[in-house]
Formats: structure tokens, sequence, C-alpha cells
């Protein structure tokens, strides 16, 4: 009692220190908005999910050995409609000619011109991450101006910006949705600016704090702010009806106060569960999940904080105009909803049952996908319909990379001859391929003599070459005689000779000069993109989809194949493909963990919460149950899932719908034993009703919003699923879990492992006793009470409360329990 007492005493000190420093708080708050409004464009936005990928991972590895190897130009395709082969050429020319383009590729096949319509794959000459590429585009597109053209590019941040503008755009739907309902769901006007201004500064801190983080993903970029309004709302709603609650017999200062000193660890236990699904994704190998999982972590602390901190002086403020804008409660009672679940107590959970293990079965079919290329979003932007309309005309190629041990030009031919004995490659860039002059490939090995009549110079002129070279690579056995049999790789001896003219070194005449210099040109464009200083690099291309077994195994096919000649660990591949096969690889993992993980996390809290084995597994069977009926219906729909939807959304779900079920389970647990069980059900449902409809439906609008504006397939996904995924929870917390509440009575009970609090109260005079006591009052008692007892009590306090009262007060009538349960006939359950 002591230190109960205690804890109270310090919760009222610390609400009456933020209350009455609450000018203080608004002028910190204020200076912390404006710094927000600045920092928040201080934060990195990755819009590459394989930036994502596990380090371990092949195409990590690869990807981080082409970062520091190689050079990857920027390139477009641009579709160019309605025009003839002809003009096609000519606009060829055209924009060869344009400043900035190293390349076009473009030709007479179905994979560059079909359908009255020419596809340009045009090179610039920068890299891809250079702002120059944007301007060469800008230069194509007024060079085009006279036709209907269509770009595919992921040159500059176009997908950053589309989704910026969309997300924006939803979040106004979602602000008019928040006011609406909770206009609908107050007691009174004043309250909804009172909340609005809490959420607000909490999603401006918030984002203001993101730099900190350094770099995010865009999807936690684009969805944190929405997923934290209708995650947190909860919070300032409990405050408010608090304050609302007290204020009926206090001052607005001390209702403040009183409301907040209670609120503080009831809101702290609420967000546990929330907090606890959340860190579920903290495990997943697939470092998007940490990502997302930290910032909106951080965004329930934030909301938490403008809760305690924010919203007690705003509450000060807005209480005399709450107290003049005061209206009846528009949620009705629903009566209706506790009789029909009490009915049907008997039939629904077997039902239930049956439909969990068919949704279990069924959600293991869902239709994953690992890549976007099978995902159709209801809606698409630009970019999205240029992919669509080329892919749709030309035949498209699947390109992978194969990285392999540079300089060793003869195994890299025999793996290229390999490779291309396969029907599953269509074609294929290589040092070992590509044409270079007089009918040679740039890695072919050439002598003094071939590379003389190549190049158009003296046989001795070349030999000096060669020699000069020998001794560049340190290869002085060469100069006793040998020169004339030395071979070096066309390339590497064309970029020894350029290089040292361009010193001034050696010169030529003129026509020789500028031979040499445009070979220059196209060979070291391609030495940058295809030889490193330690590895090599070769395109293959596949006419295999980008997904699906048959691809996934013929990437492990190639890979055997390339360490048969270099041996395992030396070589890497990358491309859309293995993207796509190290997300299935990663998701295996990741799938179990975040199920497992969030059920455990959540089980935790709610085992401290309800001191009871039986009441967290029946709330999860619901809450999980809902989980898997939701991941059944792309199945059914027969519609490919972004992979990274079940990951985030069954986090979300297990940790934020847990919550409706928590509030039912809890007030049911509260007053079963104040009444009969039918009675007891339809208090419980009237009293939940407002907080599930408040917060579950602006958690389903935000996130049906999300799934249906927005044309980014993984946020598309995490939307559809989180909206269809809570509206199944409140279905199944309002229909099912009321009759699993009944059935399993003694199940709760007989698992419980609290001993129940027994508080003994000693005291003389006029003693106030309201609960259920056992012990003497002058007398022995066991028993409800509920009034007033004029003498000695000391007794066991099992539940409720007693605090002395002044000598004199008058008792007041005295209003136990019904002892009995009715009759079937009135609705009781008298025989169970």
């Amino acid at each position: 009692m002591e230190e109960k007492q205690t804890d109270a005493g310090f919760m009222v000190k610390l609400a009456t220190w933020i209350v009455d420093k609450r000018n203080l708080i608004f002028l910190v708050t204020v200076i912390g908005l404006l710094f927000s409004a600045v920092s928040r464009n201080w934060v990195e936005v990755e819009n590459d999910l394989t930036s994502f990928l596990p380090e371990e991972s092949d195409t990590k590895k690869a990807l981080n050995v082409m970062d520091g190897q190689f050079t990857t130009f920027g390139s477009a395709d641009v579709m160019v409609a309605n025009v003839t082969y002809d003009e096609a050429e000519a606009l060829k020319n055209q924009i060869e000619d344009l400043e900035g383009v190293l390349s076009v590729s473009f030709d007479d096949s179905a994979q560059h011109y079909a359908d009255v319509s020419a596809l340009y794959s045009i090179t610039f000459a920068y890299p891809d991450d250079d702002e120059k590429c944007l301007e060469g585009l800008d230069r194509v597109k007024t060079s085009l101006s006279g036709y209907d053209i269509f770009i595919d590019t992921d040159l500059g941040n176009s997908k950053g910006d589309i989704i910026d503008h969309e997300v924006s755009i939803i979040m106004i739907y979602v602000a008019v949705i928040i006011a609406i309902v909770l206009t609908f769901t107050s007691e009174t006007y004043a309250e909804v600016p009172v909340l609005i201004l809490t959420f607000v500064t909490a999603m401006i801190l918030n984002l203001g704090s993101n730099f900190v983080l350094g770099k995010i993903s865009f999807v936690s970029n684009s969805v944190t702010s929405i997923l934290q309004l209708a995650l947190s709302l909860d919070y300032a709603v409990i405050l408010s009806n608090r304050f609302k609650e007290e204020h009926q017999n206090l001052p607005i200062r001390e209702a403040v106060i009183t409301a907040l000193s209670k609120a503080i660890p009831e809101i702290g236990a609420s967000s546990l569960t929330t907090i606890g699904g959340l860190v579920a994704m903290m495990f997943m190998q697939f470092r998007l999940g940490p990502d997302m999982a930290i910032c909106l972590i951080k965004s329930i602390f934030f909301a938490l904080l403008s809760t305690f901190i924010v919203m007690p002086g705003l509450l000060v403020l807005f209480g005399p105009l709450m107290d003049r804008t005061g209206h009846r409660s528009f949620i009705p009672k629903i009566p209706f909803v506790g009789k029909f679940d009490y009915s049907t107590r008997k039939i629904v959970p077997p039902i239930f049952l049956v439909v969990v293990i068919f949704a279990y079965y069924f959600s293991g079919l869902c239709p994953y996908a690992y890549g976007y290329g099978g995902i159709v979003t209801p809606k698409l932007n630009d970019i999205q319909i240029a992919e669509n309309l080329i892919t749709k005309t030309f035949d498209t190629k699947n390109m992978v990379a194969v990285i392999v041990p540079g300089n060793e030009y003869e195994s890299e031919r025999k793996l290229y001859n390999e490779l291309m004995t396969y029907e599953e490659v269509d074609s294929a860039t290589a040092l070992v391929s590509v044409d270079a002059l007089g009918g040679y490939k740039l890695a072919d090995a050439l002598n003094p003599r071939e590379f003389a009549e190549l190049a158009g110079i003296d046989y001795e002129e070349a030999q000096i070459l060669y020699s000069a070279y020998a001794v560049k690579d340190e290869d002085y056995s060469r100069l006793l005689g040998q020169i004339s049999d030395y071979e070096v790789p066309l390339i590497d001896m064309f970029l020894f000779v350029c290089d040292e003219m361009h010193k001034g070194y050696i010169s030529f005449d003129e026509e020789t000069q500028e031979k040499l210099e445009s070979a220059y040109i196209l060979m070291n464009s391609a030495k940058v993109q295809l030889s490193g200083e330690e590895y090599d690099r070769m395109l293959f291309y596949l006419n295999l989809p980008e997904g699906g077994d048959p691809t996934y195994e013929f990437l492990n096919t190639m890979k055997s194949i390339a360490e048969k000649y270099y041996g395992k660990g030396e070589v890497y591949l990358a491309g859309n493909s293995t993207n796509e096969y190290d997300f299935k690889k990663s998701f295996a993992v990741d799938n179990t963990v975040v199920t497992v993980v969030s059920i455990l996390i959540v089980l935790v809290v709610l085992l401290f919460t309800f001191k009871s084995v039986g009441m967290p597994l029946l709330l999860i069977l619901v809450i999980e149950g809902s989980i898997m009926i939701n991941f059944s219906f792309p199945y059914f729909t027969n519609t490919q899932l972004f992979f990274l939807g079940y990951l985030v959304v069954s986090s979300i779900q297990m940790g934020a719908n847990i919550d409706y079920a928590i509030v039912i389970g809890s007030r049911y647990q509260e007053i079963k034993n104040q009444s009969d069980r039918r009675t007891a059900i339809i208090e419980t449902m009237n009293f939940a009703f407002p907080t599930i409809i408040t917060s579950g439906s602006i958690l389903a609008a935000s996130g049906m919003l999300i799934g249906n504006m927005t044309s980014e397939a993984t946020i598309c996904g995490i939307g559809q699923c989180l909206g269809r995924g809570t509206i199944i929870s409140i279905i199944l917390v309002m229909f099912v879990l009321p009759q699993i509440l009944l059935v399993g009575d003694k199940l709760i009970d007989h698992t419980s492992f609290e001993v129940k609090r027994k508080e003994r109260t000693v005291s003389h005079g006029m003693t106030r006793v309201d609960g259920f006591v056992s012990g003497t009052i002058n007398g022995k008692v066991n028993g409800y009470v509920n009034g007033l007892v004029d003498g000695e009590v000391n007794v066991t306090l099992v539940s409720g409360n007693a605090q002395t009262e002044t000598a004199g007060q008058p008792p007041e009538e005295l209003q136990p329990p019904a002892e009995t349960e009715p009759t079937e006939q009135e609705g009781g359950d008298h025989h169970e």
C-alpha cells in the first residue's frame, strides 16, 4: 500500500510540474517545431531496396564490388511512338550528335523497332550519379519534343519526388478522416483541436529528428507519419477522456493534474504491445525491417512525449472552451452485439478454429512477389506507364552481371563460350566479345606485328611501344629479345599508347592520332564499365523472367559454371533476378523470425498485464487468426503480394490490433464477477466499442488510402494489407473474441499465476469499505461490501478500496451485486 501511494505521489508531483510549467514547455516545443521544420530536410532517403540486403548476401557482395571496381554510365530507354523506320534511323543520328550522349543503340530488331515505334537505348558520357546525365536527358527530350515519347530511366530522384507528392495528398485525406472521426467520437467540439495539435506536434518533431539516423528508407520516410498518427491515436484520447472524467468533480488545473498522473502508467502500458510488435522487425535480416522499426518506435516515443508534456498544457488552455462546446455522444450503444456474442458462444469458437486452420494453410500459399514485375498497383505514375508500354511493345531482356577476377582473359573467354551454349542466354557483352578494330575483340592478345598492322604504324614503332609496356608491367624478361613474341590484350595496349600520347611521350601523324583517339573513347568507356583493378564484369542477357524458380535455378547454374574456372568465393552475380533471389532467401528466414518474436514479445507483455497464461493465449489466437485470414486473401484473389507487406503488417497487426483485444479482455475480467456473464459481455462491448471504432477506423482508413493512392508497390502492399488486416481484426474482436472469452473463462482462471493482492487495512472510527473483503468487522465478513462501517475494521481487501471517512457522515444505501445468475429463459447460463 505504501509503495503504491509513493508511486501515486510521484506521478502527482510530476503531473503538477508539467502543468504548472506549461508556458515554458510551449516555448521549448515551438523552438523544437521550428528546428524540425528545417532539420527534416537534412535526412537522406535511400530509394534502392537492395541497399538493405544483408551484407553477407551474394547480391550485396556483388554490388559492393561493382561500386568499387566499375563505372556505370547513366542510361535511359527512350521510346518514340508513331515513326517509320527511316524516321527512326534519322532520329538515332540526331540523338547521337547531342552533347553528353556517348552512344545510342538502335537497329531493326524486335528489341528496338516494333509496332511503328522505336526504342533507343541511350548511354550518357557520365556516371549515373552525375547531374550532367540529367542535363543530357533534358537535351534528348528537347530534341524529340515534336514526337510522342516515353522514357524509362533510373536517373535522378523522380521516384522519390513522385512518392512525396502522393504521400502529401494521402496525408490530407487522413487528416480529414481523423478530424471527422474525432468529432464523431468526442463529447466536446473543442477537444478535437487539442487532439490534432498533439498529433501534429508529435509528427513534426519526429520528422525533424530523422536526420540523426543518417539515411532512412523511402518506405519509412513515406509511411511513418501516417502510421504514427494511426498507431498512437489512443494515447491522446485516453488522456482526454481521463480529463473529462476528473473535470466533473475538479477544476480544470486539478483535473488535468489528476488525469495525467493516472494516464501516464495506463498509456505507457498500452504502448508496450505496439512497441513490442515493432521490435520484432529489428530481428529481420533484411535491414529495411530494422530501419522501419527504429523510425516507427521513435515516432511512438514522440507521440508519448507530446501526450505527456504538451497536451496537458493544451487541456488547461482549451479547458474553458471545452466546457462551453459540449455535445451529446454520437456513438451509439451496441447491446445487440453483446447479446449476439453471448447467444453464439458455443457456435462461433469452433467455427473460428476451423477457419483459422484453413487460413493457416492458404496463407502459406500466398503468392509472394520479390520484384515489381508481376505487381499491379491501383495507381500508375508516368514512369510506370512508360515502363509498361515499353515492355509490352518490345522484346525486353533480363540482364545478369557476372563478376569474375580480372586480367584472366582466357578463363573469361571459356566461361563466355560455355554460357552462350545455353538456350536461356540470348546475348552477352564482355571484353572477350566486344568488337574492336580489324575483326579483333577487345580482349584479344596481339603481338607487335599484329598491332602495327592494326594501328597503321611501323613495326619498329610497335616494338618500342611493346618494350615500354613491358617496363610499365615490370615484365623485364621481354626486353631480352622476346618482344616480337610478346602478346598484350588489344584494349590494354591501345589504352597504354593513348595515355602515353596524351602525356606527350610519343606522337604520331595526324591521321593515326585521330584513329587512336576515336578508338580510345570507345575502348575507355568499355574498360571502365567492364574491367576494374581486380575484377572484370560480363553482362548476360537472359530470355527468362526476372523472378521465378526457373530463373533462380539458372542463376545457380551460371555461378557453378563460373566457379569451375575461378574457384568458389571468387564469382559474384548481380541483377534484378539476383535481387529477387536474395529477397526470397532473406524472407524465408525473416518470415519465421518476425512471427515468433512478435508473438513472444506481446505474450510477455500480456502475461504481466493479466497475470494469467490463458488470457494472453486467447487474445493472441484471435489476432494471429486475423493475420492468417488477412494473408489468405491474395491466394483467393490471385494477386501477387510484395513480400515486405507481410513482414511489416504482421508486426503492426500483432502489436497494434492486439490493443483492441486487450480493451475487451481487461474490461470483461474486471466486471465478470460483479454480474452475470451475459450482462458482463454486453457492458464490455458497449464500453470497448468507442475505443475500437475510433482507433480502428482511422488505422483501417489510413491503410486503405495508402494502398489505393500510391503507385509504389512496396508502400501499396503495406497499405492494402494493413487496411484489410485492421478491418478483419475489428470484426474478430467484436464478434469472435467475446465468445472465446466466455468459453475460456475456466482456462483463464485456472491458469492465473497471480496471488491476488491482499492489503490489510486496520482503522477505527468511520471507514468506507467498497469491494470484496474477507475478515472481521465486529463480526466475520466474507462477501461483497459496499457501504460505511462505523467501528473497528480488520479485513483482507481482495479487490476495491477502503478509506477512512469523516465522523458523522451519513451512510449510503448498500447495493450488493446479485449473488445468482439469471436462468436460461432470462438469458443467463445457469447450467454452465
